[in-house]
């Protein structure tokens, strides 16, 4: 016994395509396809003139900024004192210190007594000297005044004498003219008068002479006088500085002598360190020597706060590819500085205002600074740049690139000098 089956109750149906509906698909066909190829054919285009692709996360890509430009070198800075004076004995002798080490002296104040006997005779020997000379001084004036009078008498007795040698020519004239005298008389009167005449010419000159050579002696005396006056108190100066100050207020650093102990002049005793006056002392590398220049400002930081500062000297030598310099603070000098305290130090090289500038990276070693990739719709593309003055974080474009240009700052050696690369996602 066979069972039929629902087959012969089923009816076939026809479907109508209707012609609008067939036109309407084909349209959004073509229109999605259109839109697939606008989106795709720019990056099949980039494809196609891409000689190289890199992943994009595998690169640095910085953006070009206008501002102000710093070319500097930060180097690290050792604070030492401005002024550290060392005192050292003016004469031979035996010291005594009356500070110690680490003691803080003011100005003037007297630190060290050194014991000279030979600086001391010396001293007493020239006082002697000087004491001598202002005697044998007083003594000239004395003999002075004695040897004016004799010249004087001697002129007024010379005087006389030609006044009573006048007064017997014209006794002698009038004797003569009445024949009371004879000739021999006559001649007489007349040679006497010459004769006291000569003789009171030869007082006053010699009166003048001798004045003449007491000034002299007198002026020549006084110079001796004054010479070894100096001579003393040069000798008193010397022993006054047997009594050693401070030249400056500070603390007493190390000691280069022991107390009770011979030295010879010249010889360093101590040395003072002046706390009121700090400088930075830097040590720069031999690249950067031919940079340097003094006035160059500086920037210091100190607890966190900048301070400005002033490149003052400039060492002429170089020690193991270091130059070493010098930085003074131009205003307020922070407190609670210490000797040999370290401080970061930022040496201002150059300074440009509104130039172009990118973040400093690899590719100037790649390319020398000639040129670099610049990043565009995802496609890198090589371009010519120059670039001119560099800092440690940034370096200035001169031509090639605008402001908002993005570059490849990494390194471009995996390029192999492409002139387009494809930065895939």
């Amino acid at each position: 016994m066979s069972i039929k089956d629902t087959s012969a109750q089923d009816s076939k149906i026809s479907v109508a395509t209707s012609a609008k509906k067939r036109w309407t698909i084909i349209i959004l066909s073509l229109i999605l396809s259109s839109a697939i190829i606008w989106q795709v054919a720019p990056s099949a285009s980039r494809w196609s003139l891409a000689e190289h692709t890199i992943a994009r996360d595998r690169v640095r890509i910085a953006t070009i900024s206008q501002g102000d430009f710093i070319r500097d070198i930060s180097v690290l800075g050792r604070v030492v004192a401005a002024v550290s004076p060392t005192v050292y004995s003016p004469a031979d002798g035996t010291i005594t210190l009356l500070i110690e080490a680490g003691h803080e002296v003011k100005q003037g104040q007297i630190i060290a007594e050194l014991e000279s006997p030979e600086l001391n005779s010396q001293l007493f020997q020239q006082q002697a000297t000087l004491q001598s000379l202002q005697s044998s001084w007083q003594r000239q004036k004395i003999q002075a005044k004695k040897q004016r009078l004799i010249d004087q008498k001697a002129v007024d007795l010379a005087k006389v004498k030609l006044i009573t040698a006048k007064r017997e020519k014209r006794r002698a004239d009038l004797g003569f003219q009445k024949n009371a005298i004879s000739q021999i008389d006559y001649e007489k009167a007349q040679d006497e008068l010459e004769h006291a005449s000569l003789q009171h010419q030869h007082a006053v000159q010699d009166a003048a002479l001798n004045t003449e050579s007491l000034d002299f002696d007198s002026q020549s005396l006084q110079l001796d006088i004054r010479r070894q006056t100096l001579l003393v108190q040069e000798l008193q100066r010397q022993v006054d500085g047997l009594r050693i100050s401070a030249p400056v207020k500070g603390i007493v650093g190390n000691l280069s002598t022991a107390n009770k102990t011979f030295l010879s002049k010249n010889q360093a005793i101590l040395t003072i360190v002046d706390l009121s006056q700090f400088e930075v002392e830097i040590e720069i590398p031999e690249s950067y020597a031919d940079d340097l220049a003094l006035g160059m400002e500086v920037n210091i930081q100190f607890e966190q706060q900048p301070f400005r500062a002033r490149l003052v000297t400039i060492s002429p030598e170089i020690l193991n590819n270091q130059v070493t310099g010098r930085v003074r603070f131009i205003n307020d000098i922070p407190t609670k500085l210490r000797q040999n305290q370290r401080l970061n130090t930022q040496i201002i090289l150059e300074y440009k205002a509104d130039v172009l500038q990118v973040q400093r990276g690899q590719f100037l070693e790649s390319s020398g600074g000639r040129f670099a990739y610049k990043v565009r719709d995802g496609l890198a593309e090589k371009t010519a740049i120059s670039t001119g003055a560099r800092s440690l974080s940034h370096v200035e474009i001169l031509h090639g690139l605008d402001v908002g240009d993005q570059i490849i700052i990494s390194g471009t050696d995996s390029f192999n000098d492409a002139r387009q690369v494809l930065l895939s996602e």
